[in-house]
């Protein structure tokens, strides 16, 4: 099951991708990481669709990443008492803090903690940005507003304030409850939303504990105030063109975009480009061209990963949205253009003994001509420092721990294995080049370049370069499950757990 490409694919689960059938699907058309988008469905639908993506990984022996998106605090209006109407341009019309039923002139707004937040002048979009309010004037318990965009109002549709930090707790107890169960379910990932400033970090760091990656979504204004500080914090980054889309002007977002991306790779953190990548598959069997080209874009721009949302979740052609995505990516890193705009993206190394060893890594796999590097890492970090560099062969990460493989599976470049830990240089170099075989990576005759740390299984230490030749494996491969290299004919992977 080896990806013939380095940039990965989220695909998120719903109504139109819950059987077995179809998510075996969707991973051999090439998704990577399965989202599971926890603003819909119960916790049941959660958990019969992780025991299914468990179930393939386990028949394919590939390690599978989950993510677990957040719903976060998003803001929405009250009822209306006819289900819906409509807002004349030019009128004035006022959220206020009574539950009744709205009309054309007024709807419930049941977030407390924004009339003392709001301030003359500033712009409320209501329902993606269909509709934007001026506001008038704010008292604490009304926000009179003029309608500058009209159109129909329906119930419940969301609300924006593009122009102001918000005093709301970025968790809600809907979102502790739904990441509880998320890691007891064993996700490998967890996306926070509506994150604004590095502050809002810090509960879900916590609350996690090392038990997932925390992944911030970018989709507020106010959060690239503090960008740098935000993508250091975090253990990877998607760049939510949805809200931040509302929020934003149209033409600022691709340069946000670009933006993040840079900072992304700065820093070393996984980076995802997310929604509306290929919005017309929901309905038709192939995208716009200009879906592809924002597709194509993202992967020219560095992306570590791009992703399917309603695509895949709830469209009427999942499997092929992911067979398209593939597909391009595959063109893409194939242009030799490619090559030449990651090498000029390139980032000065960090001053560490890990950045070092991974920045030498990149530089000697292409002056030998190496087919593959590998990584031996026990927390991941030297196989995400050396995607961070962008070497020219593939990065093949050894681990003994299943879950590292598995979180590993999002990272630009990375083809996780489950193999048990090494005592010496020596095991080290034969399971490294078994397995280069085994996956399909190298033949005899060729060059792999092994990164590492020492003392082995200690991590945080990687401080070890080492070109090795590909020889032919002597002995019948043999799969292994707790046996020790040096016990062992061929090098293979761990049996993934039942």
């Amino acid at each position: 099951m080896r990806r013939q490409r380095n940039a990965k694919i989220i695909a998120t689960l719903g109504p139109a991708s819950s059987d077995a059938e179809t998510i075996r699907a969707l991973f051999e058309a090439g998704a990577d990481v399965f989202r599971f988008n926890f603003s819909h469905g119960s916790h049941q639908d959660h958990q019969a669709r992780y025991d299914i993506v468990r179930k393939v990984e386990r028949d394919l022996a590939r390690p599978i990443a989950v993510l677990a998106d957040l719903q976060g605090p998003k803001l929405r209006i009250g009822q209306i008492a006819e289900g819906k109407v409509m807002l004349a341009t030019g009128t004035e019309f006022t959220l206020d803090r009574d539950p009744t039923p709205g009309t054309a002139s007024r709807v419930c707004l049941p977030h407390p903690e924004l009339f003392d937040a709001i301030t003359v002048g500033q712009s409320l979009l209501l329902d993606d940005g269909k509709l934007r309010l001026q506001v008038l004037a704010s008292d604490g318990n009304e926000i009179r507003t003029r309608v500058v965009n009209g159109g129909m109002l329906s119930d419940r549709k969301g609300v924006n304030v593009p122009d102001a930090v918000l005093p709301i707790p970025v968790l809600t107890e809907k979102d502790r409850r739904d990441l509880e169960f998320a890691l007891s379910l064993g996700v490998e990932w967890v996306a926070l939303s509506f994150v604004q400033r590095p502050e809002d970090l810090h509960e879900a760091r916590v609350l996690i504990d090392g038990r997932a990656g925390l992944m911030t979504k970018l989709e507020k204004p106010a959060a690239l105030d503090q960008l740098d500080e935000i993508v250091r914090l975090s253990d990877a980054v998607m760049v939510a063109r949805g809200d931040l889309g509302v929020e934003l002007p149209p033409e600022r977002v691709p340069g946000v975009q670009k933006r993040i991306l840079r900072a992304c790779r700065q820093h070393g953190k996984p980076s995802i480009v997310a929604t509306q990548m290929l919005e017309s598959m929901i309905s038709a069997p192939t995208p716009t061209r200009a879906e592809a080209s924002d597709v194509a874009s993202a992967i020219y721009d560095g992306a570590d990963a791009v992703m399917l949302s309603a695509e895949s979740a709830s469209g009427a052609y999942p499997v092929q949205a992911v067979s398209m995505m593939n597909r391009i990516i595959h063109e893409v890193e194939r242009d030799p253009l490619y090559r030449n705009l990651i090498d000029a993206q390139q980032e000065a190394p960090l001053p560490t003994r890990g950045d070092a060893i991974c920045a030498a890594l990149r530089s000697v796999t292409r002056i030998v001509g190496a087919v593959a590097t590998v990584t031996y890492t026990t927390s991941g970090h030297t196989s995400l420092r050396a995607a961070r560099e962008r070497p020219t062969a593939p990065i093949l990460s050894i681990t003994p721990r299943l879950a590292t493989a598995r979180r590993l599976a999002l990272v630009w470049g990375v083809h996780s294995t489950v193999s048990p830990d090494v005592g010496s240089v020596d095991e080290m170099v034969l399971a490294a080049t078994q397995i280069a075989q085994r996956e399909g990576f190298a033949q005899p005759g060729d060059q792999v370049v092994i990164a590492a740390g020492m003392p082995f299984g200690e991590p945080g230490t990687t401080n070890l370069l080492r070109i090795a030749g590909i020889e032919e494996i002597a002995a019948p491969e043999k799969r292994m499950s707790g046996v020790p290299v040096k016990e062992a004919k061929a090098s293979g992977p761990a049996t993934l757990p039942t």
